[in-house]
């Protein structure tokens, strides 16, 4: 499985958990529809589950005159998941990679605004997460 098929998977799955408080392994069997498994996409589901308070921490602090709870579903899980990549995932997946993948899925799942919205905020993220690194080597 491609990456942005992962990615895209992964969404579909978190978006499962979000909404209908499923487990990670019953979202990820949902959105396979029988297919088989792929480690990345098993990767990105369960590491965002087990690391959803952090992540909406960290979402929570990069969101200007809104609240987490009044973000559109999509756009939340979308911001979710690059979040993920950004931090759990930098040594495989550049940030760059990982916000650039995410407009591209915020184009495909998300409204008119999505891709703009989702670029504004984990803008934000990655200039704390390269301000946090500067100061970890110092």
């Amino acid at each position: 499985m491609k990456r942005r098929t992962a990615r895209e998977k992964a969404l579909q799955a978190i978006f499962q958990i979000d909404m209908n408080e499923t487990t990670p392994g019953e979202a990820i069997q949902y959105v396979l529809d029988g297919k088989s498994n792929d480690d990345y996409l098993e990767k990105l589901v369960v590491g965002v589950a087990e690391q959803r308070d952090e992540i909406d921490s960290i979402l929570k602090d990069h969101l200007e005159k809104w609240s987490i709870e009044r973000l559109a579903n999509v756009d939340r899980n979308i911001m979710r998941l690059a979040i993920y990549e950004m931090i759990y995932c930098e040594e495989d997946v550049p940030v760059n990679v990982a916000i650039n993948e995410a407009i591209e899925v915020a184009k495909i799942f998300g409204d008119d605004e999505s891709s703009k919205f989702v670029n504004s905020v984990l803008s934000k993220v990655k200039q704390s997460i390269e301000k946090s690194s500067l100061k970890d080597k110092k």
